[in-house]
């Protein structure tokens, strides 16, 4: 079976993730374990955190950070 993708991103306070799934599915992802590093570092700055989008399968930022799909579904919590 297929993991779920996501549709709909919505960035929330404090480096958290509104994720909704293809299945229907609605979670919270924390991001702030992710938010270290030269490649993730740009995302402590709220208002590129906040520019966040999917492309259809995965989550993304405008200079190409992303978060593995499998780590989005499976490390999320349930609302």
């Amino acid at each position: 079976m297929l993991r779920p993708t996501v549709i709909k991103v919505l960035p929330e306070n404090d480096f958290i993730l509104f994720l909704e799934f293809d299945n229907g599915e609605k979670k919270y992802f924390d991001v702030k374990p992710y938010i270290k590093g030269s490649w993730f570092n740009e995302l402590n700055n709220i208002a590129y955190f906040k520019l966040v989008h999917t492309n259809g399968f995965n989550i993304e930022w405008p200079n190409g950070q992303d978060i593995c799909p499998d780590d989005l579904y499976y490390n999320s919590k349930n609302l």
